[in-house]
């Protein structure tokens, strides 16, 4: 004997009900995890605030770190890895603000995610009209998000923190510096290599002995991660070293 049709509808109508439920306990459960961000150490984030070589304002959309000394001209916009808060970057930064006077904008990506963040490079450099030669970068996604970028006119080069290239980059001019972690469980050294064709030439690529992927920020450990064989402060003079040659040796 056939159904009724009202009771079709019905059972139609719990499905549809159903999915629907299904969808906003995912979409609140996404957006609870991405605004759940791996913050920062607060001790070097204090330490960076009380530095008085470095200035620090919050630009609301960023982070802007400049040298309270004589400006180099050159200019970073990085951008966090996925779930980082932006401040966990300072410390790691702030190193060549005052060794070589350059400027940085760290982003505070929408969702704290780089690819949900479409807004234009010229969002960020904007918070700092003076630098007159511009850098992308980024740490880990948002190093891949980084490499995008780096096909705006503005840019003259990229700087990656534990990350690669998805995008091919390899017949363009920009000025490449590719820092991993020997000891990096995520952006690991072959991964690094295997990407390696998608960079210039020409782009300079430094491997820190004993380095991790959570310390090129503050924010502790990190799933997937692999213990770090140096110590925070070393790999903060490591990165430091390899900011300061690589800007320095702008022609």
């Amino acid at each position: 004997m056939p159904r009724p049709p009202h009771r079709g509808r019905r059972r139609t109508v719990r499905i549809l009900v159903s999915i629907v439920a299904v969808l906003v306990l995912v979409l609140v459960g996404f957006l609870a995890w991405a605004n759940t961000p791996m913050m920062g150490d607060r001790a070097a984030a204090i330490e960076v605030w009380t530095n008085p070589a470095v200035s620090i304002t919050d630009e609301g959309d960023s982070v802007l770190l400049a040298p309270t000394g004589t400006p180099s001209g050159q200019g970073l916009v990085f951008i966090p890895g996925a779930l980082v808060d932006p401040y966990a970057y300072l410390s790691k930064l702030a190193g060549a603000v005052e060794e070589t006077g350059l400027t940085v904008v760290v982003t505070k990506p929408t969702l704290n995610l780089a690819f949900f963040d479409q807004r234009p490079l010229s969002t960020f450099t904007a918070h700092a009209p003076d630098v007159t030669s511009w850098y992308a970068g980024g740490h880990s996604l948002g190093g891949v998000r980084a490499c995008q970028l780096a096909s705006d006119p503005a840019v003259d080069g990229l700087i990656l923190f534990g990350s690669y290239c998805a995008n091919d980059l390899s017949g363009t001019d920009l000025r490449v510096l590719s820092i991993g972690g020997s000891d990096d469980g995520l952006s690991t050294p072959a991964k690094i290599d295997a990407a390696r064709h998608l960079l210039p030439a020409d782009a300079t690529m430094v491997e820190i002995a004993g380095m991790n992927h959570a310390q090129f920020g503050d924010y502790g450990t990190q799933s997937g991660d692999n213990a770090p064989g140096i110590s925070d402060d070393e790999a903060r003079t490591k990165v430091t070293d390899a900011l300061t040659a690589f800007l320095g040796s702008a022609g």
